[in-house]
């Protein structure tokens, strides 16, 4: 479940990309920055960012789940710092969500 989660954020990062042309957002890994620092993308393409990956769980696993949230911008550590941050975050919504 955790690599089809990958795929679908990898996928959603890479669909954005094509209208940023990021170079750090051109081979996606866990390790990649998403938002917040000095890399990163601004928080207008962070919530299309979200709303897309929200699309692709709910197809992928037929539940609905909601990933900005009271719990992501509560966190003290940002869920949509990394790509394997966003990817534990959505893990853990769609656990809660069953």
């Amino acid at each position: 479940m955790k690599d089809q989660i990958f795929e679908i954020i990898k996928a959603a990062i890479d669909e954005l990309n094509e209208e940023l042309e990021y170079d750090e957002l051109k081979d996606v890994t866990p390790e990649t920055a998403i938002f917040g620092g000095e890399s990163g993308i601004d928080s207008l393409s962070l919530v299309r960012l979200v709303v897309d990956v929200e699309a692709g769980v709910s197809e992928a696993f037929d539940t609905e789940v909601t990933l900005a949230n009271e719990k992501a911008m509560s966190s003290r550590n940002s869920p949509y710092r990394n790509v394997a941050a966003f990817t534990d975050f959505v893990l853990a919504c769609l656990k809660d969500a069953s």
